[in-house]
């Protein structure tokens, strides 16, 4: 028997069948294109999303062979993004994703009909344009005819389990990135529904991470590969799906995923809904394991600062890497200096995350001298991330979100010496983890939740998750990076004003 974690994200879909003791028995995955129509907008064609869906469901089914039939499925997917769906389930438009700028007047709007901390203490978000009910909103002003046709509004794990031949459903962490959700209530807000005037019947039906919606249609089971009467399950957002899939299931734990972007998911057992929380744009929202809340502290410039240096500084660093087959970053990082850099590294190379939410940031470079080398940048590059999720813990702790340990995945916790500096600067221990896919891993769980395969999130967790290694602070290096982290906080404060002049 096996379970499969499909990970909708916003370039590609990753399919995993797991056999139930957590080993890949095979994977797929495929890539779809972001479309641009003008300036400041950024989609998604559903047909062909959905298409790149079931080509991984196929491959990672194919690989995994007929031995251990596929029992259940669940999904881990993007956050915000939404697609007009008409009665007979056709895509009516394509699908504004996350960073799509079109919504910001209705950002706006909402500030000035209901305000930033009365939309916090309902929903639990920050107020920012991406939030799914601003781009339904923008169908319904600018684009009414495609609205009056809409039967539903569907995310992406929604429209997955319509395309699956069941209800359309949404779980509780994928609903609260629509800010139409009542956290505390667990149900759609009829105050935010009733101001943007758009009926509930609209939505997708809410239940919990790991309740079974339905056995898959006997057309989709033969499309994908799948056994007939394969139960689909609801996921969840691909951040707290990630932090099941790293085993997380009591608070006080958190993730950190190296990726493109670097970002820290806390999880904890009460809402914290604190000045704090709003002051410094964390959310708050429900973790796949049910009980539990989660927030997100981010950098948009994670693991692309390594990148940049590997194609704009790093040419020896790549001819090293094709002669000796060795990856080029672990080659890089090989080669950064020891201890803290001498330089300091803003990085906002992109707009930052949290806590500042600036989309006119720039990064810098300080303290260059005749003497500076390479390695001496690349450690600050490494530095200025680590320092840059430093500052999100110590205010998320000032707002009442305590992490006393993280969970390392993505490709960042392949490395050993960047853990270490991890541990040493966050002043907590940095576990490296068995997992090498935790979002598609999480949403397994979630699916052999629903199958009674575990009894719980929490037990699937503990069964499939092993630290392998723990990384503790070195109290003398600490020391060290404490002294640096004293004037990187002071960067962003003191250099914006000049940089958003540039």
């Amino acid at each position: 028997m096996s379970l499969l974690g499909i990970d909708i994200g916003t370039t590609g879909c990753k399919a995993i069948v797991f056999r139930v003791d957590g080993e890949i028995l095979g994977q797929g995955y495929q890539e779809y294109p972001l479309i641009h129509p003008q300036p400041g907008w950024v989609e998604l064609d559903p047909r062909a999303v959905w298409a790149g869906v079931g080509m991984a469901i196929r491959a990672a089914v194919a690989q995994a062979g007929p031995r251990d039939p596929v029992r259940a499925l669940s999904t881990s997917v993007q956050g915000e993004a939404v697609t007009p769906v008409a009665a007979d389930g056709t895509s009516l438009d394509h699908s504004p994703v996350t960073f799509d700028a079109r919504t910001i007047p209705y950002a706006r709007w909402w500030e000035e009909q209901l305000g930033r901390e009365a939309i916090f203490q309902i929903t639990g978000m920050p107020l920012h344009p991406m939030y799914t009910i601003n781009k339904i909103m923008w169908w319904q002003r600018e684009r009414p005819d495609v609205f009056a046709r809409a039967a539903k509004f569907l995310c992406y794990g929604d429209f997955a389990l319509q395309q699956l031949g069941v209800e359309p459903t949404i779980d509780y962490s994928m609903a609260g990135r629509t800010m139409a959700f009542d956290l505390r209530a667990e149900r759609w807000s009829e105050r935010i529904l009733r101001l943007a005037d758009v009926p509930p019947e609209k939505l997708a039906a809410l239940r919990p991470s790991g309740a079974v919606v339905g056995p898959i249609s006997r057309p989709a089971a033969a499309d994908l590969g799948l056994p007939e009467g394969t139960l689909a399950v609801a996921g969840g957002h691909d951040q707290p799906c990630g932090a099941l899939g790293a085993g997380i299931s009591t608070a006080g734990i958190a993730m950190d995923a190296t990726g493109t972007v670097e970002c820290i998911t806390p999880v904890f057992d009460t809402p914290v809904l604190t000045a704090g929380m709003l002051d410094n744009n964390y959310c708050c929202y429900h973790h796949v394991a049910p009980g539990l809340y989660a927030t997100l502290a981010f950098n948009f410039s994670g693991g692309s600062l390594l990148r940049w240096y590997r194609d704009t500084l790093g040419e020896a660093e790549r001819e090293e890497a094709r002669v000796s087959g060795i990856d080029v970053y672990e080659i890089m990082i090989g080669k950064a200096a020891a201890g803290p850099s001498t330089v300091l590294v803003l990085p906002h190379f992109t707009m930052t995350g949290t806590p500042w939410f600036d989309p006119q940031a720039k990064g810098a470079i300080l303290g260059l001298t005749l003497a500076t080398g390479k390695d001496q940048i690349l450690k600050g590059l490494l530095d200025g991330i680590t320092y840059e999720m430093r500052l999100n813990l110590d205010r998320l702790e000032q707002a009442g979100v305590r992490v006393n340990s993280l969970r390392a995945i993505g490709g960042g916790a392949r490395s050993r010496v960047w853990l270490q500096i991890k541990a040493n600067i966050f002043h907590r221990p940095v576990a490296a983890l068995n997992v090498s896919e935790a979002a598609c891993l999480g949403a397994a769980m979630l699916a052999g939740v629903g199958a009674g395969i575990f009894a719980s999130a929490g037990e699937a967790a503990q069964s499939l998750v092993k630290v392998t290694e723990t990384f503790d602070p070195d109290p003398a290096e600490a020391s060290r990076y404490e002294e640096r982290l004293a004037l990187y906080q002071d960067l962003y404060p003191t250099l914006s004003p000049l940089l958003h002049r540039l």
